[in-house]
């Protein structure tokens, strides 16, 4: 232990006292000069004071140093955090993502089964056209994994409604068939009666793509094709005389083919039928069509021509008079003229014809009813009136 002498410390209170001697200290504060005495006692105090201050100070300093590797250390889990938190951002950006796509594929496909059910309803209740119906075809479902999950939810129903559009396309096949038979025993393509197509041929590019339009569920698409193949037939089917023309037929007094011709004897070629009645017996279209020819022409008399469209045609000769104008379009079953016996005729009755392509066909397998299938056997014999075209005319 070091000791301090009485003399040394004696001389440093010496000096700390020459140092702080007292002092007289002048200022002006604006209005008169001022005089303030330091002791001493009071200088000493300050310095204190001052050196205090001055220690505090580079103690802080001394702290500052010292957590300088705890505030690195905070910055370094700050920043592991920061990017912690922008990965999850990331994430739930990514979910979110998700979850609209799948919403948009739900969505989607629920409005493809809604409308391959309307598309069902519309076939169902027959009331649909081809506009509409081709509107209404689904398009195809989805390929990607969400759809794939998506359908997946979904497939009850639309198995269901597979179910259904099988049954309505093996229905539609067989009433085209049976329709198309019926076509066919009268002497008519079906082929005839379906719309024209045609044009040059041009291969498919190879980078085609097919419009979304095209990109349909395949199973409607093909149900759609039958039941467009079924529509056109049916439309079509107007064409074909299948009405009687007159309101009743008792007896046929001459039917199509060879027969003896009335007036010059011998063997001859009948182009249609003949249907007795009285003079004035309205006469009416067999068949939608437009008129044609009308008046006289040669052993026909006065005339009407029908023009059914399809290469189809009628000719209703004899008649007393004509209620048909040329170039108007008539119902099936409008009004076109009354029975008589102008040009070649021995008496009042219709000579009718039916014509494909401009060849005259028998005309019976048109009359369907089965009235005029009875008269055809058992034509009345004796007194009876014929007639027709001496040739063709």
């Amino acid at each position: 232990m070091t000791f301090v002498s009485f003399t040394a410390a004696t001389g440093i209170v010496e000096r700390v006292r020459e140092f702080f001697r007292p002092k007289e200290v002048f200022f002006h504060d604006g209005k008169a000069m001022r005089r303030v005495a330091l002791s001493t006692r009071t200088q000493v105090l300050a310095a204190a004071c001052l050196a205090l201050c001055a220690t505090s100070g580079i103690a802080g300093a001394a702290g500052v140093a010292i957590s300088a590797p705890a505030v690195s250390s905070t910055l370094t889990n700050y920043a592991e955090q920061s990017a912690a938190v922008s990965a999850m951002e990331t994430r739930v950006a990514s979910l979110q993502a998700e979850v609209a796509t799948i919403r948009k594929d739900a969505r989607t496909h629920a409005e493809r089964l809604e409308k391959r059910q309307a598309f069902l309803a519309s076939v169902l209740a027959g009331k649909g056209d081809a506009k509409t119906l081709a509107t209404l075809l689904p398009s195809d479902a989805g390929t990607s994994p969400q759809s794939a999950d998506i359908a997946a939810a979904f497939a009850p129903v639309a198995a269901k409604q597979s179910v259904i559009a099988g049954k309505l396309l093996a229905a539609t096949e067989n009433e085209y068939r049976m329709k198309a038979g019926v076509v066919a025993k009268l002497g008519i393509n079906p082929q005839r009666l379906s719309l024209a197509m045609g044009g040059p041929y041009e291969p498919v590019p190879a980078d085609y793509k097919a419009p979304t339009s095209e990109k349909t569920d395949a199973q409607f698409r093909a149900l759609f094709n039958s039941w467009k193949r079924l529509d056109q037939l049916e439309q079509a089917m107007v064409a074909i005389p299948s009405a009687k023309p007159v309101a009743t037929a008792i007896s046929l007094t001459s039917g199509f083919g060879v027969r003896s011709d009335p007036f010059r004897g011998g063997a001859a070629m009948h182009s249609g039928v003949d249907i007795p009645g009285p003079v004035g017996t309205p006469i009416y279209a067999t068949a939608d069509g437009i008129i044609g020819r009308t008046g006289w022409v040669g052993g026909y008399g006065n005339l009407v021509e029908i023009d059914h469209g399809k290469g189809i045609q009628t000719r209703y000769g004899h008649l007393s008079a004509i209620r048909a104008v040329a170039g108007t379009r008539v119902k099936r079953g409008d009004l076109i003229g009354l029975m008589g016996s102008t040009g070649r005729s021995t008496g009042s009755h219709l000579h009718y014809e039916v014509r494909l392509d401009g060849r005259a066909v028998n005309p019976t397998p048109f009359l369907r009813t089965d009235g005029y299938l009875l008269a055809m056997e058992r034509r009345a014999a004796g007194n009876v009136a014929l007639g027709g075209p001496g040739k063709a005319e």
